[in-house]
């Protein structure tokens, strides 16, 4: 072999190994928004004490998230949901929720969640961030699961469920109603249940276009 072709292999050789972890790194950070359609954003009421729950949903969010499987810590969410897409199924109590009693949609129309850092214990993820909602913003630790990853074989999009858990004390963020006939009978201890499903995102590789079959080609017509 001669010696310029050794030295090309060689530069060759490391380039590859200074290359690939690069690439790999790249690979590992995945970005995700929430297909909406497949997800919920739920919550649940205790009445009288726990002796009842009605329970209810946010049809109208967005999530963003940025997942890196080697490294959590680099992970991020946000997290944006439209107040007034508050759902229990009865439209007066719907109504009554998006006034000044709860939620004031008209002045808060938004309840968001943005962490700061995501860590990992033991099986459990936490994502560390700000929450607000009725124009309050405390600091929580939102933990989460995610219960798979998916890749589509198709076109090599890989789909992530998540799946999280957390109960809120609705006082902590003003909203203090109670009814002058039952002060007891609201809860205040709300319990938040996240199911959620993502689509691909700008992170990931886009949808491979299937081949079209060749179209015949027209017959002129015989005159």
């Amino acid at each position: 072999m001669n010696k310029k072709l050794s030295l090309a292999l060689l530069s060759l050789a490391i380039a590859l190994l200074v290359v690939a972890p690069l690439r790999l790194a790249r690979a590992a950070e995945m970005k995700f928004e929430i297909d909406s359609a497949h997800s919920n954003v739920g919550f649940a009421v205790p009445i009288l004490g726990g002796l009842s729950k009605v329970s209810g949903k946010f049809s109208d969010f967005t999530v963003q998230i940025s997942y890196d499987d080697a490294d959590v810590s680099k992970s991020s969410v946000v997290a944006r949901i439209k107040a007034t897409s508050v759902d229990t199924g009865i439209e007066r109590r719907d109504v009554h929720l998006r006034n000044a009693d709860f939620f004031d949609v008209e002045k808060f129309p938004e309840i968001v969640f943005e962490s700061k850092r995501v860590e990992k214990k033991g099986n459990q993820l936490i994502a560390h961030g700000t929450f607000t909602m009725h124009g309050v913003s405390k600091e929580i630790e939102l933990p989460f699961t995610v219960s798979g990853l998916k890749k589509n074989p198709t076109n090599g999009s890989t789909t992530m469920g998540v799946t999280a858990r957390l109960t809120l004390d609705r006082r902590d963020y003003g909203i203090t109603y109670a009814r002058g006939d039952n002060p007891d009978f609201l809860g205040n201890m709300i319990d938040i249940e996240l199911d959620l499903v993502t689509r691909p995102s700008g992170g990931q590789p886009p949808p491979q276009q299937q081949p079209r079959p060749p179209q015949p080609s027209a017959t002129p017509a015989k005159p």
